[in-house]
């Protein structure tokens, strides 16, 4: 799409190539660079990040909302807008944010790191931040815009809680017993996937002027994400439960 072209980031594949590579080698040989250091607390910044993300996530879930009602943007088939028609040029830009804003999130791994926080940074947690950056590259690339609305959206939606969360989070151990919602936080995220994997495979099956390798790629990577996120919630919520039970 020529309009992204001059955006930050976009152009070519370098940028954010790197911007990968680089949280690979947080991930590898962060922990090994902190073995000798002290945990860092970093309650201030925690609450600062967070609740920044959470203001963010609202405007990007407001601005994907507002822009399809206002464009008549259909939930079944929504091919791309390519002009640079205001509404057209609003949503590509709001799908911009959302790219960027899958870049921002990598700093969730690199505090979780600093704060020697190991066990957290599991191959999900890898591989949803690592691989979101790529995807949504390709997608404001491409196709920003159409069919793509509705995952920067509900994606959005749910964010607003999960920062939310981690914001209280970060407060400290009193915030605890009010965190007793984290299970349905989960549901919320799997739910989620349920709706793209099912938004995404219905253009496979009807006629819509939206790229079917972009459903399918969608579709699978949703299903991946949802594998992984069930054996997350069973081994937290069920398996864990029965352990603590016997």
């Amino acid at each position: 799409d020529p309009r992204t072209d001059p955006w930050p980031l976009v152009y070519s594949p370098v940028p954010v190539t790197l911007i990968f590579t680089s949280y690979l080698l947080v991930v590898a040989l962060g922990p090994s660079c902190m073995r000798r250091q002290r945990r860092l607390q970093l309650r201030a910044p925690l609450l600062a990040y967070n609740l920044a993300m959470v203001a963010l996530s609202s405007y990007m879930f407001y601005e994907f909302l507002v822009t399809s009602v206002l464009a008549n943007y259909s939930y079944l088939c929504q091919p791309v807008d390519y002009s640079r028609s205001e509404l057209g040029m609003r949503m590509a830009r709001v799908c911009w944010w959302f790219f960027f804003s899958k870049v921002i999130e990598l700093l969730d791994t690199v505090f979780l790191i600093l704060r020697k926080k190991q066990e957290q940074v599991t191959f999900l947690h890898v591989y949803h931040h690592g691989s979101m950056v790529f995807n949504w590259w390709s997608g404001v690339k491409y196709v920003p815009g159409g069919q793509a609305f509705f995952i920067g959206m509900l994606n959005s939606f749910v964010h607003i809680f999960m920062y939310g969360y981690y914001a209280l989070a970060s407060l400290g151990p009193r915030m605890r017993r009010h965190l007793w919602w984290k299970r349905y936080l989960t549901i919320l995220q799997l739910c989620q996937f349920v709706a793209v994997a099912a938004h995404s495979s219905y253009n496979l099956f009807t006629e819509c002027p939206f790229p079917d390798g972009f459903n399918i790629a969608v579709f699978l990577y949703s299903l991946s994400l949802l594998a992984l996120f069930l054996h997350f919630y069973y081994g937290t919520y069920v398996r864990g439960k029965q352990e603590k039970l016997a």
